[in-house]
């Protein structure tokens, strides 16, 4: 196990990009794993792991290697060094790594792992309001089971195959994975790899997307021939989910306020065989108010503090600020109160986060139940799920019908 420089120099820049150029940690991984066509998996995998792992507990690191913000190349050697000292790699004698305290380094470890904002390494304001919406013992449970590395999961596309027939197809490319126990369409992969290389992918016969995830289409209790609207369709992971289970019969509406997401969208959908799915830019309140009505089930996917899915996003607990979480409750209210119009009497919605924050879930459906258009429906059910408990990302869902217009 020994350290080789030109990976640890590719890891160097990529921490660079992401702390003093406020790149995104997934793209600048992908980047970095481009680099050198003669890395093997292994190198690869080293690059990926330690950039995010570097990310993921870059407060711990920068305060048991003495530096602050904005990092110079020197501060990052040093907290590179924390990292390695901790993970137990015996340090080169490289220019850069010179005069590592290996026994310091342990000892401030142990010292600062007794204050839980270190320890778990987020900022002060994310430990206040995680105690104060969840309490001491749940956040504390919390915020360590969302420090732990997020599992590849795939979700069959049933458009094109079972799940048993893709596992064996995977299986043939020495890509193994395991069932998840009530997950009809989820495999987990046993080890990482990038299964978006591989001809199954390309051909469309599965997507990547966390199994808690799953589970929202799921809710919504789509059924083939229905008019479905999915009001913040991004790039479109759910709303795949919910073309596969109309089975490509009915109208499927994918709206988002970005072109750009659209785009990708659509050519996700090409490569899945899903060809129900009109989509709609939000640049007018008219499009909405065309819907008004229109539509058996709606989702909102509404934006959110992304609280649930640090394991999958670990560079978002330092792009996070206070005032934003403010400002995308106000908007959480806003799209709930617009969007649930849409819905027909009868028909039914679903409310869906990837926050564990009860401020942006189920206190946002309590509210919204007591305005004028709330007070049309009737909450059926939701669903809490925490990282902690599931071992998979932190979700929200709300289940509401409106009521039958009386004749």
């Amino acid at each position: 196990m020994r350290l080789h420089r030109n990976l640890v120099y590719t890891t160097i820049d990529s921490l660079n990009a992401i702390f003093n150029e406020g790149e995104y940690a997934d793209k600048v991984v992908a980047r970095a794993l481009k680099k050198d066509k003669r890395w093997g998996s292994s190198d690869r995998k080293f690059v990926a792991e330690t950039i995010y792992e570097i990310v993921r507990w870059k407060r711990l690191y920068a305060e048991i290697a003495e530096v602050k913000e904005p990092f110079d190349r020197d501060n990052l050697w040093r907290m590179f060094a924390v990292w390695a000292v901790l993970r137990g790699y015996p340090i080169p004698d490289w220019r850069q790594l010179e005069g590592t305290p290996e026994r310091k380094i342990k000892g401030r470890f142990d010292e600062l792992s007794k204050i839980r904002a270190l320890k778990e390494s987020i900022p002060d304001w994310m430990d206040e309001l995680g105690v104060k919406e969840l309490g001491e013992k749940v956040w504390a449970t919390e915020i360590a089971a969302q420090n732990q590395p997020a599992k590849v999961i795939l979700r069959t596309n049933t458009l094109k195959g079972t799940k048993e027939n893709l596992r064996n197809t995977l299986m043939d490319l020495n890509i193994e994975t395991e069932y998840l126990k009530d997950q009809p369409e989820a495999l987990v992969l046993k080890e990482r790899a990038n299964v978006f290389l591989t001809d199954a992918f390309k051909q469309g016969l599965f997507e990547v997307q966390d199994a808690n995830s799953q589970l929202v289409a799921g809710f919504l209790d789509v059924k083939p021939g229905m008019r479905v609207v999915d009001t913040c369709a991004g790039a479109g992971g759910k709303t795949l989910h919910i073309a596969s289970l109309m089975e490509n019969k009915g109208q499927l509406i994918a709206m988002d306020l970005y072109e750009s997401k659209l785009k990708q969208l659509k050519l996700r959908a090409k490569r899945n065989g899903a060809f129900n799915i009109e989509y709609r830019i939000i640049d007018t309140t008219k499009v909405i108010k065309k819907l008004h009505e229109k539509a058996d089930r709606v989702l909102i996917d509404a934006p959110c503090s992304g609280l649930g899915v640090l394991k999958r996003n670990p560079d978002a607990k330092w792009k996070l600020q206070p005032e934003f979480i403010d400002n995308i409750r106000k908007v959480q209210a806003e799209v709930l109160e617009s969007y649930s119009k849409i819905v027909k009497p009868g028909g039914k919605l679903v409310y869906a986060t990837c926050s564990v924050l009860p401020s942006e879930n189920q206190e946002q459906v309590e509210r919204f139940l007591k305005t004028e258009i709330g007070k049309q429906f009737t909450f059926i059910k939701d669903r809490k799920i925490l990282a902690s408990e599931s071992g998979f990302d932190g979700f929200y869902m709300a289940l509401l019908e409106r009521k039958e217009t009386l004749g």
